[in-house]
């Protein structure tokens, strides 16, 4: 149910951009729609960040996997187990950047006899990897038609992108590293029976959505041949607010844009939001110290106590009528 619905929505996104493109609605598609979709992707991150910034944090609960620092005879696991901010930025570089937890995962199997079976789990690690640094290097490599002159780091990366050179035009391998890393993640949901299970259309969308958006890149780029010089025309329209829609861009790239402006727009307001959430994420920015410091809880509020000195001073003569002891006669 989840598939079918997250196909035939991504499938009818891209028949809405084909229809309006081909009926003269080009100054829609290319210009009003990517603003839109900006305005919202920044003011959704905006609201989901504040939000997330204004909960409070009630307990010190960081996820830990290792030895924590105690008696100096004890070696500590610092990485996964942080005591102080050094330790934790470690650890969230290693997380961000080498997603570190998911490369220790483990799958679990039930074998005959019975047996329970621990195997580590490196192709979703691996996949997942591939793709999220697939799409940045993407995503950077398209910054090139909002920027002139383009930066020398942006050169340096489609340089090393393509440096397996195959033929005319220049093949990206992040473009094929994208496209299998997006379709194993696919596989891997449809045909494991548990992943399958607990999978909803807010699973399945993203990744029809992000196929559709790489696969109409890849068909513009090496089958279709879309006029490059108009794209950039295009593009440096809308960082200058003096957009313009030039003549001869095909279907293609309205199609391409369009599903790219859809993702802008959805994005902070679908699980895609980790990118943000990992920072503010309690069980990875604090430091295992609650040995060492106080942690003081932020929805504690002033209370009126009644210690045992003042509760005497009122009831002493009681205490002593009733032969209880007192600490001052």
């Amino acid at each position: 149910m989840g598939i079918n619905f997250s196909f035939f929505v991504v499938l009818g996104l891209v028949l809405v951009a084909f229809l309006g493109s081909s009926a003269g609605l080009t100054f829609f598609f290319g210009v009003i729609v990517p603003y839109v979709a900006v305005l919202v992707f920044f003011a959704g991150i905006v609201y989901r960040v504040l939000k997330w910034a204004a909960s409070p944090v009630p307990f010190s609960i960081p996820t830990t996997a290792g030895q924590q620092k105690s008696l100096d005879w004890v070696k500590p696991n610092r990485f996964d187990n942080p005591t102080t901010k050094g330790e934790v930025v470690v650890r969230m570089l290693l997380e961000i950047l080498l997603f570190r937890s998911l490369f220790r995962n483990t799958k679990l199997e039930l074998r005959e006899g019975p047996k329970v079976l621990y195997q580590w789990e490196k192709w979703l690690w691996l996949a997942g990897l591939l793709f999220h640094w697939s799409f940045f290097i993407v995503f950077v490599r398209h910054l090139r038609f909002f920027m002139e002159p383009v930066p020398f780091f942006i050169k340096a990366i489609e340089g090393a992108d393509s440096f397996l050179q195959v033929g005319l035009p220049v093949l990206y391998m992040t473009d094929v590293v994208l496209l299998a890393a997006v379709t194993y993640l696919f596989i891997r949901r449809v045909v494991m029976p548990s992943v399958r299970y607990i999978s909803l259309p807010a699973d399945y969308f993203p990744l029809f959505l992000i196929f559709a958006l790489a696969l109409t890149g890849v068909l513009m780029r090496y089958f279709t041949k879309t006029d490059v010089v108009g794209v950039k025309e295009m593009a440096m329209g809308w960082v200058t607010f003096n957009p313009t829609v030039p003549e001869g861009i095909g279907s293609i790239f309205y199609i391409h844009l369009f599903l790219v402006s859809v993702l802008f727009a959805y994005f902070p307001f679908s699980k895609l939001m980790h990118l943000g959430g990992i920072f503010l994420s309690p069980t990875r920015n604090l430091p295992n110290n609650t040995r060492m410091e106080h942690y003081d809880n932020p929805w504690n509020y002033p209370v009126k106590v009644h210690t045992y000195d003042e509760y005497e001073e009122e009831f002493r003569e009681k205490m002593i009528e009733a032969g209880l002891p007192v600490e001052k006669e």
